[in-house]
């Protein structure tokens, strides 16, 4: 297979960091590596493969030579810095919400629609990573019976905030446990022993950015523009892994065994659902996999042809750098770059 110069653009953050080792994971033919991140982390290292790779600052002429760039340092920063990734003839995998809705750029999640890495210009866009880790468990149901309408609730970890809002939540636990006034600075109020049911602006419809994430970019990547979706996300005191809580309505008549059946031999999904052993997915568990894990799954009560489930995945790993990782591989077998 053909080697890439790669570049991670935002590598000292939290999903940068991953995709550093999941590129080694995964054997990712890599020829060369560049580490890209603002001035504050120039010059620390990182390992890969063993060996330190140093930080380097990211400029408009950092992309010379590069085939890939994995970019993780938020919409602003890409957009900033696309013109010279395309200008340098590489091809740019973005996770921040920068090119999402563009109509020329897919939006691609590998285990649901790959063939539309095809479509690029040199841009394919990462979904957001609640609308991955709802999606990998629901195409399939999608595929059997045809979802008209989806209900998602969202709990999500500190970890949708970065770092930051990790460090936070963890530092509010060791303030707690001290005795000490606790810090809020990265959300609206303190997490520890809180769910805020708000993340991201709000907009005019009531719904915040984050909520129309999920209608929107589901209905782009199942092709499905007609799809009657509402959202809402909280945000929870747990680390890492969000958990949603989703209920969808068929076209077709799907009983949970058969939805069970499906989602068994799904790619990228992991079947957790015994409730008699008390066995269904948590993030407790569902940090650090790759899979998406999904339970609970039951008709629904309120509808003829109503599924319920409970899904949780890694939001770092399958919610963005792995799902980046997945999208460069496809570049790669199929020589699109």
């Amino acid at each position: 297979m053909k080697e890439y110069n790669v570049a991670i653009m935002g590598a000292t953050g939290a999903v940068g960091e991953v995709m550093l080792d999941i590129l080694e994971e995964r054997k990712f033919p890599v020829k060369g590596l560049k580490l890209l991140a603002s001035e504050r982390s120039v010059g620390k290292k990182m390992k890969y493969q063993g060996r330190d790779v140093a930080v380097e600052l990211l400029t408009k002429d950092s992309f010379k030579g590069v085939d890939i760039v994995l970019a993780s340092a938020g919409a602003s920063i890409s957009k900033q810095f696309v013109g010279d990734i395309l200008a340098a003839n590489a091809m740019i995998i973005d996770n921040s919400s920068a090119f999402r809705m563009e109509t020329d750029v897919p939006l691609v999640v590998p285990e649901i629609n790959p063939e539309d890495c095809r479509l690029n210009k040199g841009i394919i866009a990462n979904p957001n990573c609640t609308t991955i880790i709802a999606i990998v468990p629901l195409k399939p149901l999608h595929d059997a019976a045809n979802i008209k309408r989806m209900v998602i609730s969202s709990y999500q970890a500190a970890s949708g905030a970065g770092a930051k809002g990790m460090a936070e939540l963890e530092q509010q636990a060791r303030d707690w446990a001290a005795g000490n006034p606790l810090k809020v600075e990265k959300f609206a109020y303190q997490l520890l022993w809180n769910v805020i049911p708000h993340i991201d602006v709000f907009t005019d419809n009531g719904y915040t950015k984050e909520e129309m994430k999920a209608v929107n970019e589901t209905r782009k990547i199942m092709h499905a523009p007609d799809m009657k979706i509402a959202s809402t996300t909280v945000r929870v005191p747990v680390l890492r892994a969000h958990s949603e809580s989703i209920l969808i309505e068929t076209e077709k008549k799907l009983t949970a065994a058969e939805a069970k059946k499906i989602l068994a031999n799904a790619p990228g999904v992991t079947l957790e659902d015994d409730p008699a052993n008390k066995k269904y997915p948590m993030p407790l568990f569902t940090s650090g996999r790759d899979n998406v894990s999904v339970g609970r799954i039951r008709e629904d009560l309120s509808s003829d042809r109503g599924l319920n489930l409970w899904v949780s995945g890694d939001q770092i790993r399958k919610g963005a750098a792995l799902n980046a990782v997945q999208i460069a591989e496809i570049v790669a077998k199929e020589g699109l770059k």
